[in-house]
């Protein structure tokens, strides 16, 4: 087995628009939840949310392809030409055949459907753009993303709700260990924020109500936990073997050991409550990492704030590690911070994880009130040094799409 590494990070986030940035500020402890900006919110009890702020996708690509493209997919190239400079590799006419592109997504552009269709209904179907099916057809992420860099290897485009940006850097993994690429471009993208989908999130049922105030209103693992608040961005790694990191002088952050998929075939929003799926993911991450939870140091979680998912995930973390372990890792939850950005939220937790290892550093679960019922050993409120060598992120999807990867801390 070839051992694949990470080489190369972008990021943009509500609390910050460039990895250092995004990770200076995790460990802080700073929300990113605010007001409402992008629309009308009417009245809703649920008016905030975690948005990206001061993005400029001009930085990025030209005025007239911004104009043509989904915030989405504009974050996406962001992210990858960020992870690209920052892993000193240059796409070039030679190498583009052996680069691929697995950006993931959990609604691609749906916000450019709901611009159509209101302006549709107000003026007619001739006022519809001819751009509105390529803008927001979810493939776009990984699409344009190998059009603006070169990149002419695998492209994909994972579609797994809430674990999709998780997937692609598994997928990364696989990819690489049957050469398929040299390096890999990973990670997700997602930016949702409108009266559609937070009016549907709301009356759904899984929305925190604390309007009052939106910088706590997220609370994973907390025993007075209500609900998430919707976030946004992208996360984007370079993923390659160590053999071609090593053979142009890269920089390496971390390791990727392997992962698990798993389906919960229970419901199409709500987790099985055994957590029988998150347990088998767990433990065929485990398995086919070549590790044991004894091995493992850090877990960060899926951990969205709702009543029933940190119950069920907490469950399948005291399953796994309760039983195989004798110990229980430490657990932290980024949503607390960033809220949930359902197709970028796994991608955020795994470049968490990379500077965890790569610092010893575990960013809070901030918000955090300790919840006996759950169980799990949380790094609350405050950053802590505890020098992880193995994490673990979880991401676990709507439909119940399960995906857990574990990570090393590098060492030659």
């Amino acid at each position: 087995m070839k051992r694949i590494v990470i080489t190369g990070l972008g990021a943009i986030t509500p609390i910050g628009n460039d990895p250092d940035s995004f990770w200076d500020n995790l460990v802080a402890g700073k929300s990113g939840a605010s007001r409402l900006t992008r629309f009308d919110p009417q009245g809703m009890p649920y008016d905030m949310a975690c948005e990206v702020k001061n993005f400029e996708p001009q930085e990025y690509m030209d005025r007239k392809l911004a104009r043509r493209t989904a915030l989405a997919t504009q974050f996406a190239i962001a992210v990858s030409k960020q992870a690209l400079a920052d892993s000193g590799f240059e796409i070039t006419p030679e190498n583009g055949a052996d680069v691929g592109v697995l950006m993931a997504t959990g609604g691609g552009g749906i916000n450019e459907i709901e611009f159509a269709t209101e302006i549709m209904v107000d003026k007619g179907w001739r006022s519809v753009g001819p751009f509105v099916v390529p803008s927001a057809m979810a493939n776009a992420v990984s699409c344009l993303v190998s059009m603006e860099t070169g990149a002419k290897g695998p492209v994909m485009t994972s579609i797994a709700a809430c674990a999709s940006g998780h997937y692609s850097i598994l997928d990364a993994y696989y990819f690489l260990q049957r050469d398929e690429a040299e390096l890999i471009i990973a990670g997700g993208a997602e930016s949702i924020v409108s009266l559609l989908t937070v009016s549907a999130f709301g009356n759904m049922g899984p929305l925190s109500k604390r309007r009052d105030d939106p910088e706590h209103a997220c609370r994973p693992f907390s025993i007075d936990r209500d609900g998430f608040v919707s976030g946004e961005g992208a996360v984007a790694m370079t993923v390659e073997t160590e053999e071609h990191a090593k053979a142009r002088g890269a920089h390496i952050y971390a390791e990727v050991l392997g992962g698990a998929l798993t389906g919960d075939a229970y419901h199409i929003t709500a987790p099985d409550p055994s957590g029988d799926g998150a347990v088998r993911a767990i433990s065929r991450c485990l398995k086919n990492s070549g590790i044991t939870a004894a091995d493992v140091d850090l877990i960060l979680a899926h951990g969205t704030g709702t009543v029933l998912n940190d119950q069920v995930e907490s469950s399948a973390i005291r399953q796994v590690f309760g039983v195989e372990g004798g110990r229980m890792p430490r657990v932290t939850s980024i949503k607390s911070m960033l809220g949930h950005a359902l197709g970028a939220a796994g991608a955020q937790s795994a470049l968490a994880a990379v500077r965890a290892l790569e610092t010893g550093i575990v960013p809070p679960t901030i918000n955090y009130t300790p919840d006996p019922e759950l169980g799990v050993d949380v790094v609350g409120n405050v950053a802590e040094k505890i020098n992880p060598k193995i994490a673990l992120v979880e991401a676990f999807g709507f439909g119940g799409q399960n995906v857990v990867v574990a990570f090393k801390k590098w060492e030659d």
